[in-house]
C-alpha cells in the first residue's frame, strides 16, 4: 500500500482543477509538497454524482484512495443562494452547462438575480481527508452577497460576483493572501492543517 509520508510532507489532493490546486498550496504550510491527480498519472475526470456538496466531496476522495490505496484529500465548493433555495449549490460548476463554463455560470445567476433585492448567498467548501483508511471531514462556510455586475479579474468561479460580509471587494478583486485568509476554501484548509499536524 502507498501511503503519505508526512515526514515527507506530500499531500495528495484529488483534483485535476488547477485554479484549486494553485489556491490551496498558497494556503498550504511551506512544509507540505501538493501533488495533484496529474501528478501521479491520474488524468480523467470523476463524475460527481452526489446530491451533496459534502457527498461529492467524500465521492471525489474514495475514488482515489480505493483505486490506488494513496492516501488523500478531495474538496467540493458550492455557492448557495438565498433567493434561490441554494442553488445552485451542488451544481455549482455545470450551472450552466457541462461545460463547466464560469462565464456563463455567471451569466445564469446575474440573470436570475436581475431587480433582485435579497442577493444574500454563501459559498461552502467540504474537504474529505483519507488516510490509512480514516476518514475526517472539514467544512469552511464564507457568508456574503452577488453583487448586481461583475468586478475584479483575480480568482475564477463565482469570484467576481461574490462580496463577502465586511468587504466592500468581490472575492475577484481582493488581493489573493486576503482572500485565502477568509475564504470558504482558506478557512477548510486551515482546519486541514490543524489536523494533519495532530496526527
Amino acid at each position: 500500500m502507498i501511503k503519505i509520508n508526512l515526514k515527507q510532507m506530500k499531500l495528495i489532493f484529488a483534483t485535476n482543477n488547477k485554479n484549486k490546486l494553485r489556491e490551496i498550496s498558497q494556503i498550504l504550510d511551506k512544509k507540505y509538497e501538493l501533488l495533484s491527480l496529474e501528478d501521479i498519472g491520474f488524468n480523467e475526470d470523476i463524475e460527481e454524482t452526489e446530491s451533496t456538496i459534502k457527498g461529492n466531496s467524500e465521492l471525489k476522495a474514495d475514488f482515489i484512495y480505493n483505486k490506488y490505496k494513496i492516501s488523500c484529500f478531495a474538496d467540493d465548493t458550492g455557492l448557495e443562494i438565498d433567493y434561490l433555495n441554494g442553488e445552485p449549490g451542488v451544481f455549482s460548476a455545470r450551472y450552466a452547462g457541462e461545460s463547466h463554463n464560469d462565464s456563463a455560470n455567471v451569466a445564469k445567476v446575474l440573470k436570475k438575480l436581475d431587480g433582485v433585492e435579497n442577493r444574500k448567498a454563501q459559498f461552502v467548501t467540504v474537504i474529505t481527508l483519507i488516510i490509512d483508511g480514516k476518514k475526517y471531514f472539514l467544512e469552511g462556510i464564507v457568508k456574503g452577497e452577488i453583487t448586481e455586475q461583475r468586478h475584479g479579474e483575480n480568482g475564477f468561479g463565482y469570484d467576481p460576483i461574490f462580496r463577502p460580509n465586511g468587504y466592500s471587494q468581490t472575492f475577484a478583486e481582493l488581493p489573493a493572501k486576503t482572500k485565502n485568509q477568509i475564504s470558504h476554501r482558506g478557512i477548510a484548509t486551515k482546519k486541514l492543517i490543524e489536523l494533519l499536524n495532530s496526527l
